[in-house]
């Protein structure tokens, strides 16, 4: 599976759970630091939405793929991502005929200890 071009601006990778689902994988560095010793909202609002999509792009894969355009993105921030690896994963919520709806976390050291989470609705254009 191909990650959105962002991905690669966040130095962003993909990795596989245990289950079989996407994970996304961000280092810390210069590219996403916004006050000295923490991650830019920016960035982890870009890398829940990498989360989201990769999320979705693997469900659609069994039907033979489809784009999907962002409806609207909502994002929560709940504490301050620090200076280490940070993680993300997209679960569906729904996934209709033509809007899926997806959420996304993210977190660091401790799953349960979410930095960020986001709801997104998608268009789907089936191919």
């Amino acid at each position: 599976m191909k990650l959105p071009p962002y991905a690669e601006l966040l130095g962003a990778a993909l990795e596989f759970g245990a289950d079989g689902a996407p994970l996304i994988v961000m280092p810390f560095g210069e590219d996403v630091v916004g006050r000295p010793g923490f991650l830019q909202g920016g960035a982890i609002s870009g890398l829940l939405e990498v989360a989201a999509i990769a999320a979705l792009r693997h469900a659609l894969a069994e039907e033979g793929g489809a784009r999907v355009k962002p409806i609207n993105v909502t994002v929560d921030f709940m504490r301050g991502g620090r200076d280490h690896v940070t993680r993300a994963a997209g679960t569906i919520t729904r996934l209709g005929t033509r809007v899926a709806n997806v959420e996304a976390v993210a977190w660091q050291d401790d799953r349960d200890r979410s930095i960020a989470a986001a709801r997104m609705n998608y268009l789907i254009e089936r191919d």
